[in-house]
């Protein structure tokens, strides 16, 4: 099997690359590329590159994922998030080829009071979350494989909360971190070797449709930032705040807990609690 993923360079398609010989057999093929090796706004050499290498599964990494910027670059957004996808749904209809598309928490408003499910009505209230929906609906539409929302995602790679909070912590006495905002947080690699279980699953198009997966457990960004200078053992105050007083430009959902009993269920999954996934990726920082 011949398995293509793009957006090999950010923070998933990083874990991926860590992990995938974990799960992979020897006729197994994995081609990793990024903007600068397969552009896919553009179908034509996306196309050419599915066909020329037999790919039968794409695993899109793919994103524009600052959601202060897409306010100003609503243009780009929707060109990488939904106009790629749209380009991938073809690409896969022409070749036969399977797709696992990654999404976001961000499709919610953020207004439920328990878990969201599936099912549960979208209203993003960004122009990344409506990207990101844009993007979705194209694979609904053709029905061309699986939509795997996920939530607050760091790693040891790339730009992401947790490293962020760790670096600020070592240089400053005190920290504001908002505890109005509540999610669970998802580790990179947890959610790589989902995604690695359900490529060699049989994926049959009864499993096609929507997914949410993160780690369990709940929190807010106050409690994620208290976790980690705790598990770093470093000397930092973090005070509460509330998202007023912390202004953003692109509105953030108060509350986008995912219900992950739909994945579980389907691909036999255990996950892994928040904390004890955290505390494995801080000591690859260490």
């Amino acid at each position: 099997m011949n398995i293509l993923v793009t957006g090999a360079n950010g923070q998933l398609g990083k874990e991926i690359q860590t992990i995938y010989d974990n799960y992979s057999g020897d006729k197994d093929q994995f081609f990793f590329t990024d903007i600068d090796e397969l552009n896919v706004t553009e179908l034509k050499p996306l196309n050419k590159f599915v066909k020329k290498n037999s790919i039968s599964v794409i695993i899109n990494c793919a994103a524009y994922t600052n959601v202060d910027q897409a306010e100003d670059e609503e243009k780009i957004a929707f060109l990488v998030n939904e106009l790629a996808v749209k380009n991938l749904t073809a690409a896969a209809l022409e070749n036969d080829v399977k797709i696992i598309h990654l999404s976001t928490d961000y499709v919610f408003n953020g207004e439920n009071y328990k878990p969201y499910k599936e099912t549960d009505p979208v209203n993003p209230v960004s122009v990344y979350g409506k990207s990101k929906l844009a993007g979705e609906q194209k694979i609904l539409e053709t029905q061309t494989g699986i939509i795997i929302r996920t939530s607050w995602l760091y790693s040891s790679f790339g730009k992401n909360f947790v490293k962020t909070i760790e670096k600020l912590a070592r240089e400053r006495e005190e920290l504001k971190v908002v505890f109005d905002q509540v999610g669970s947080p998802t580790y990179a690699r947890d959610l790589a070797k989902t995604i690695m279980k359900i490529v060699f699953s049989p994926l049959t198009p009864e499993c096609y449709g929507i997914y949410h997966f993160s780690n369990e457990g709940v929190c807010s960004w106050y409690d994620l930032a208290k976790e980690i200078i705790s598990l770093q053992d470093i000397s930092c105050n973090i005070e509460p705040i509330e998202s007023k007083d912390f202004p953003t430009k692109a509105p953030r959902p108060h509350y986008s807990v995912l219900n992950k009993s739909k994945i579980k269920r389907v691909f036999k999954l255990d996950v892994p609690h928040w904390k004890d996934s955290l505390q494995e990726m801080m000591s690859t920082l260490k």
